[in-house]
Parts: C-alpha cells; sequence; structure tokens
C-alpha cells in the first residue's frame, strides 16, 4: 500500500469501538506517533499498525507528508499521525466530539518540519507523564481538558487561548503588552487532597533565551510574562488555581544554566523555585514524576 497516498481502493474493514478510541486521541493530541498512540489504547504496536494503516486509507486520519523530512538519513521511523477529515466527522457525529469547521487535511498538507517536531516532543512529555501517574495510587492526574472545562466556566476567563497569561513589561520607557501561552497545562492531585498545578513549555533549542531588540520573541520575555502574571495573582483570578508553576524541557545542561542565568536577572528580589527545567534525555531515562528537576538557583528537586 502507498505511504503516503491514499489507495484508489482501500482495504474493506469494519470500523470498531477500539478504532474510534485511535481516532479520538490522534484528535486528542493534533500529531501523534504510531508509538505513542499504542501506549495510549494499550495494544500491541503491530496491531496497532494494522488499524492506523486501514484507517488512514479510509479517510480517518492523515499521515503528514512534512515528516518525510524529519529523517532523511536515518531510515524508517515511526509515522506522525494526524486527524483526518473523515475522521472529525465520525467524533462530531458518534461522539458529540466536535472539531470546528476546520479542514483538517488541509492543514495536515501545510504542517512543516518545525511545527511537526514541537508537537511530537509535546505529546513525548503528555505520553511519559500520563504513563508515570498510571504506576502510582497516590497521585491523579489532572488533564488539561479537565482544567480547561473548569477554566472556561470561569465568567473573568474570556480568552480562546484558556490558559494565556498576560502583562504588561517595561522596556526603555515604554509599556509592552504581551502574553505567553503554554505548551502543555496539568494538574497533580495528592492523596492528602493538596493539588499542584504546572504549565510546561517545550524548548527545542531554537528561539533565542534573550534579545537586544523587545519586539522579537525570546525565552527571557516568556519568562517576564510568567513573573509577571504569577505576581499579579492571574491564576487564581482567572483559574482558581492556588499555585503553578513553569515546567521546561530542554535539549541539554548548558541550556538550562543559561536560561537559570536569565531568570535571575529578570526575578531579583523573587523566589527562584517558580521556574523548574529538565532535559529531554532525563525524562526519557526516568519519568517526569520520578526525575530530577532543577530551580533557578540550580537546586534538585521533584515534582511531587
Amino acid at each position: 500500500m502507498p505511504r503516503f497516498r491514499r489507495a484508489s481502493e482501500p482495504p474493506a474493514f469494519r470500523l470498531t469501538d477500539d478504532d474510534v478510541e485511535i481516532v479520538r486521541q490522534v484528535a486528542r493530541h493534533r500529531l501523534i506517533r504510531s508509538t505513542h498512540i499504542a501506549a495510549l489504547v494499550g495494544r500491541s504496536l503491530d496491531r496497532t499498525n494494522d488499524r492506523l494503516l486501514r484507517l488512514f486509507h479510509a479517510g480517518y486520519v492523515d499521515r503528514p507528508r512534512a515528516q518525510l523530512d524529519r529523517f532523511p538519513t536515518s531510515g524508517t521511523a515511526p509515522m506522525v499521525y494526524a486527524l483526518g477529515d473523515r475522521g472529525a466527522r465520525l467524533l462530531c457525529e458518534r461522539e458529540g466530539l466536535c472539531c470546528g469547521k476546520r479542514e483538517w487535511n488541509r492543514q495536515n498538507r501545510e504542517a512543516r518540519r518545525p511545527f511537526i517536531e514541537h508537537q511530537i516532543e509535546i505529546v513525548n512529555f503528555q505520553v511519559a507523564l500520563e504513563r508515570a501517574v498510571a504506576q502510582r495510587s497516590d497521585v491523579r492526574l489532572i488533564t488539561g481538558e479537565d482544567m480547561k472545562a473548569a477554566a472556561s466556566r470561569r465568567p473573568k476567563q474570556v480568552s480562546r487561548a484558556p490558559f494565556a497569561l498576560r502583562a504588561k513589561l517595561a522596556h526603555r520607557g515604554a509599556i509592552h503588552e504581551t502574553s505567553v501561552i503554554p505548551d502543555i497545562v496539568f494538574g497533580l492531585e495528592l492523596s492528602d487532597g493538596s493539588r499542584r498545578n504546572f504549565m510546561v513549555e517545550i524548548d527545542r533549542g531554537t528561539m533565542p533565551i534573550t534579545r537586544s531588540r523587545f519586539e522579537q520573541t525570546s525565552f527571557e520575555k516568556k519568562m517576564r510574562v510568567y513573573l509577571a502574571a504569577h505576581v499579579a495573582k492571574q491564576h487564581e483570578r482567572l483559574f482558581g488555581w492556588k499555585n503553578f508553576r513553569v515546567l521546561t524541557v530542554t535539549t541539554d545542561d548548558e541550556r538550562i544554566h543559561t536560561m537559570q542565568m536569565a531568570q535571575r536577572d529578570v526575578a531579583i528580589g523573587l523566589p527562584s523555585s517558580l521556574f523548574l527545567f529538565t532535559t529531554y534525555a532525563t525524562v526519557a531515562a526516568s519519568t517526569p514524576l520520578a526525575g530530577i528537576w532543577r530551580d533557578g538557583a540550580d537546586r534538585p528537586t521533584l515534582l511531587i
């Protein structure tokens, strides 16, 4: 069967509830690898790949062609999937999970390599987190979907991006209004009833940490927005949270050190514990819960 072109005569198959769950997981994550899907639905990779093949050729899921650029010399890699137009209609009609009036197949064709890579790293973290929580009985995961539903019921939250934080930042005598939208939001409820909330930045090392021009994007400017929002207690007013921390997953220890130095420059007199940092390698070797994170003062800590 062709890999990135749907067959003129797709293989016949009967859509099952398990297939619908696969489509639901693809829709939930926007872009996701076959290995992630197998882990989330609890099926073997071979069985999952067989169903994904049939779902692709039937139009329920899509295979963005830009992933061909991701591994030009490393041979076969796990396939990346996205929601197809037919899959969106299926979820809307059968599950009531309507995904808007987007043209998913067209958007998938327009998806470019940097976007795919960033989204896959987001899913890597989410899957690692879900599997880590599933192995413990003393903590419950509160998903971004649950937190979004709770935030949308609060009258002061009117943004289309439900977890956007905004701040007015001073720069060279001028006031600039800017915002930040985290890549992932989740909460952890502990056995004693307490709760910890987290916003996550997935950093691939492509954004400069500091910039000479304020108008340009930088990781330092993101940290300034988070700090200003925390001081203004936006998390309490907008989301009803008593606390939150910002987790950053990045490429290596050297970049973490540079981020920590930038934080010290912009957070003079403020606690260094708002931001926690780790690397992709640490998450891969352990889990987000068991792995060591480092705060702005480079002190090791755990999430719970």
